[in-house]
C-alpha cells in the first residue's frame, strides 16, 4: 500500500470570521480570524488522500498558500514509500531546498508551509497503515522513531544515542499506559473561558460551565490593562477556589522588566504559569523573568521557530513548560526531537492548541509523549478551545475535562467538504455574504 503515488497537491485559503464574537482575542491579537492554509495530497488511489494544515489568524494566509505551492514540487509525483523508507531524509529534503531555505532558514512562512506538507504526508502514512497517528508513532520501535529525527544543530543538547536510550526506557509499561489512556483520556485545560474581548459576565458563565464539565485547569488572557486583569482574575479565582489551577497568557505583550512587574502584582491570585510573557525570541529575557517571578512558572513555545530555539530555552532553564505547536515547527519529525529534548531537561510538554485544527492535531503528540517518553500525566495538560471543531471529519472528544484518543486512521485534520466550500477565502459563501452585507 505504501507504493501509493502523490499525483496532485491541492491548497486552499480557509478563514473563519472569529473576530465577529472576539473568539481568540488577546492582548496582541485583538481581532483574529482563525484561518488555515489547508493541504490535500491526492494520490493515484482515489479514496486515499493526505490532509494537513498550518494555522494563521487571517491576513497573510494567502502567503502561506503561495509558499506551499512553491514547495509542492518536492513531493508531487513521488511515491509515499520513498519518504516512509527513510523519514529523516524525507524531512531533511523538505527543509533543505537551498533557495527556499534562504527565506528562513527553518523559520517563518516557509517553515509553516513545511509543517503543513510534512503533516499531510504523516496523515497519509497513518491512513495507509490504518492507524490514528498517535498509534502509528507509539507502535514504532525506539530505533524507528529515532530514524525519523534530524539531530542537526542539537547534538550538544541531545544525541541520537541519548534519544534512543530515552525511548527504550519509555517503552516500559507502555501497554498498561495505553489501556489507561483509552479509558480515562489525557488531561486538558480550557482557554475558552478567558479571551480578552469577553465581558465579565461571559467569563463568569463560562467558568462555571468549565468546572461543571470537569476542567481543573483554566487559562485567562492578560496584558492589556492591569486593573482589568486583576479584576477578571479575581472574579475567576473566587469561583474556582484555591484548588483549581489558573494560568495566565500575555501573548508576548510585555518587555522583560514590565513582565516581571506585572506578573508579581497578579501573583496574589496564585497563577500556575505566565505564558509568552515577552517576545518569543528572547531566551535570556525568559530566563530573567523565570528567576524573578518564582514560584510562578513560565511557559512558552507556540511561536518558537524550530528545535534549535527550543534547545536553547531548555538548556538555559528559561522555561518551566514546553508548549509545542504542531505546525509552527516543521511537523511531526521536528516535534519528536523537541519532545525528547524536553524529557532530557525534565520540562513537561503542554502543547499549544488555541487555533483552528490545533486541538485535533496536537492531541496525537501528547498521547505519544505519554506512551513512549514521559510516562506520566503529572504537570501535563493539553490546551482546549471550544470553537470550530464542527468543521472536522474527526473532531476531538472531550470527556470530564480530558481528551479521549481518536481511533480513526490519520492525523484527525481532515476538514468537511461543506466547510471548505463555505469558508474558502475570498470566494466561499460565508465571505461572499460578508461582502454583500458590507456593500
Amino acid at each position: 500500500m505504501e507504493n501509493v503515488k502523490i499525483i496532485d497537491i491541492e491548497v486552499k485559503d480557509i478563514r473563519f470570521p472569529t473576530s465577529k464574537f472576539l473568539d481568540g482575542s488577546d492582548a496582541m491579537n485583538p481581532d483574529p480570524d482563525y484561518s488555515a492554509t489547508y493541504v490535500v495530497l491526492h494520490t493515484d488511489q482515489l479514496s486515499l488522500k493526505g490532509h494537513g494544515l498550518t494555522f494563521t489568524i487571517g491576513r497573510g494566509n494567502e502567503i502561506c498558500v503561495q509558499a506551499i505551492e512553491s514547495m509542492s514540487y518536492l513531493i508531487k509525483g513521488k511515491y509515499l514509500n520513498e519518504f516512509t523508507s527513510d523519514m529523516r531524509e524525507f524531512w531533511k529534503m523538505m527543509v533543505g531546498d537551498s533557495q527556499l531555505r534562504w527565506l528562513g532558514p527553518e523559520k517563518g512562512v516557509i517553515h509553516l508551509a513545511t509543517g503543513a506538507l510534512v503533516n499531510a504526508v504523516w496523515d497519509l502514512y497513518a491512513r495507509v497503515r490504518k492507524k490514528p497517528l498517535w498509534k502509528l508513532l507509539s507502535d514504532m520501535s525506539p530505533e524507528e522513531l529515532v530514524s525519523c529525527m534530524d539531530f542537526s544543530y542539537i547534538t550538544d543538547a541531545l544525541t541520537e544515542t541519548e534519544a534512543l536510550e530515552l525511548l527504550k526506557k519509555g517503552a516500559d509499561g507502555k501497554k498498561e499506559r495505553e489501556e489507561l489512556l483509552l479509558s480515562n483520556g489525557y488531561p486538558a485545560y480550557t482557554t475558552s473561558v478567558g479571551w480578552l474581548g469577553y465581558s465579565d459576565e461571559k467569563i463568569l458563565r463560562l467558568t462555571h460551565e468549565a468546572l461543571e464539565s470537569g476542567f481543573r485547569h483554566i487559562k485567562l488572557k492578560v496584558g492589556k490593562n492591569l486593573e482589568d486583569d486583576l479584576r477578571r482574575v479575581s472574579l475567576v479565582r473566587k469561583i474556582t477556589g484555591p484548588d483549581i489551577k489558573i494560568m495566565l497568557d500575555a501573548n508576548q505583550k510585555w518587555g522583560v522588566q514590565e513582565a516581571i512587574d506585572y506578573v508579581v502584582k497578579l501573583g496574589v491570585y496564585d497563577p500556575w504559569w505566565i505564558e509568552e510573557p515577552t517576545h518569543p525570541d528572547d531566551i535570556i529575557g525568559h530566563h530573567k523573568i523565570s528567576k524573578a517571578i518564582h514560584p510562578i512558572k513560565v511557559a512558552t513555545g507556540e511561536h518558537c521557530h524550530n528545535r534549535i530555539m527550543f534547545k536553547q530555552l531548555l538548556q538555559s532553564g528559561a522555561i518551566d513548560f514546553c508548549q509545542i505547536d504542531c505546525c509552527r515547527v516543521a511537523g511531526v519529525n521536528e516535534l519528536l526531537s523537541i519532545i525528547l529534548m524536553a524529557k532530557k531537561y525534565d520540562v513537561p510538554v503542554c502543547p499549544h492548541a488555541g487555533g483552528v485544527g490545533l486541538c485535533e492535531y496536537v492531541q496525537h503528540l501528547s498521547y505519544f509523549d505519554y506512551l513512549c517518553v514521559s510516562g506520566t500525566f503529572e504537570n501535563r495538560v493539553i490546551e482546549y478551545v471550544s470553537h470550530l471543531h464542527e468543521h472536522f471529519v474527526d473532531p476531538i472528544i472531550i470527556r470530564n475535562g480530558s481528551y479521549i484518543p481518536p481511533m480513526t486512521p490519520g492525523f484527525s485534520i481532515e476538514m468537511k467538504k461543506e466547510s471548505l466550500l463555505n469558508y474558502e477565502f475570498p470566494g466561499g459563501e460565508e465571505w461572499q455574504r460578508k461582502v454583500i452585507k458590507s456593500s
